[in-house]
């Protein structure tokens, strides 16, 4: 039973944490708003944050904010509060992504999946995305299972590619980051998202520190920021031979689908932070129609692709910037 209110404190550190989750060039693109008197949170798409050329269906602006909504739900049992979780209330406004009410509940024991988001916690300000070489260690095969665990518990698959799939998806990829590089419209629209540390403070975006040095090989599955720019002083290291993808989807592919195959992403990555596994995304061809398609295994892939993760033992990755909460959170009587 929801019986209390949240005081703003307890709110702005919920919201805090639902920032942290990652987003397409962390764009950052939702918005929330918060009613006293409901004790209701709302999460809205900021759709002045879309990407028309990379994501003209805002598919990855919907995952980015479903990511958010993970971590608000984690936050929320790490506070010991219920949250009861509305997927698209209103049908006739696109951009009310979800509703979230809040309370504290009574002193009944805790539910087992409430424990299991409270205890995914701590990975929140540890996960980072890292644009770096991993090592060649493999994955042990206990944590590949709880990966796809947490990626169940909301609804998606997650699946660790292997030969001759995996062949398949790295030469997607390297196609995929071909077309973003003959794209001028996409590669104007990247580099409008990345930011130059030495002239600007950023608050969004990927800034310069976070892009991670270039593939000696020209082989990397990561998205290379810098585009067709030469940073002078970047280092040219060799990644890793055969990285370990897995791919995340989901049954149907409409803006429900997309906000849970985002709470699954974000549930796998803070799953994968706690085992001390390092995480980016390989989401190129998962933006090309022609090529999206093609991303499932042909014998055995079943569902809609919706993210690639490159997954690995390796450094972090630095912590990119955040907006301030003021710009992003609204709190009414």
């Amino acid at each position: 039973m929801l019986n209390q209110s949240v005081d703003d404190a307890t709110l702005t550190g919920l919201v805090a944490d639902a920032t942290a989750a990652p987003s397409m060039h962390n764009a950052q693109p939702w918005q929330f708003r918060y009613t006293r008197a409901g004790r209701t949170l709302t999460l809205r798409a900021d759709f002045e944050r879309a990407m028309p050329e990379a994501d003209p269906a805002t598919r990855a602006l919907h995952v980015g904010c479903g990511a958010a909504l993970l971590n608000l739900r984690v936050s929320a049992a790490h506070h010991g509060l219920e949250a009861v979780t509305t997927l698209l209330p209103e049908p006739s406004d696109p951009a009310l992504l979800a509703t979230v009410r809040f309370g504290i509940a009574d002193e009944a024991p805790r539910k087992p999946a409430d424990v299991a988001l409270a205890a995914l916690h701590p990975a929140i300000p540890d996960r980072h995305t890292s644009r770096y070489p991993f090592d060649e260690q493999p994955i042990p095969e206990d944590v590949r299972a709880r990966l796809a665990e947490a990626a169940r518990a909301e609804g998606a698959d997650f699946t660790f590619l292997a030969s001759p799939h995996l062949e398949t998806v790295l030469e997607l990829i390297r196609d995929a980051e071909g077309y973003d590089r003959g794209d001028p419209a996409r590669e104007a629209e990247q580099e409008h998202w990345t930011r130059d540390t030495q002239t600007e403070a950023p608050v969004d975006g990927i800034p310069d520190y976070a892009f991670g040095p270039r593939d000696a090989s020209e082989r990397a599955t990561t998205r290379d920021f810098a585009g067709t720019r030469v940073i002078p002083g970047r280092p040219r290291v060799p990644f890793e031979n055969r990285p370990q993808l897995a791919l995340l989807t989901t049954p149907g592919d409409h803006a429900a689908d997309w906000l849970r195959a985002g709470q699954a992403l974000e549930r796998v990555l803070l799953t994968a932070t706690l085992h001390q596994v390092s995480t980016s995304f390989s989401t190129q061809p998962v933006e090309w129609p022609d090529l999206r398609w093609l991303l499932r295994d042909p014998v055995f892939g079943t569902g809609q692709a919706q993210m690639i993760l490159r997954l690995g033992y390796g450094p972090g990755g630095p912590r990119s910037p955040r907006r301030p909460l003021d710009q992003i959170l609204t709190i009414e009587p």
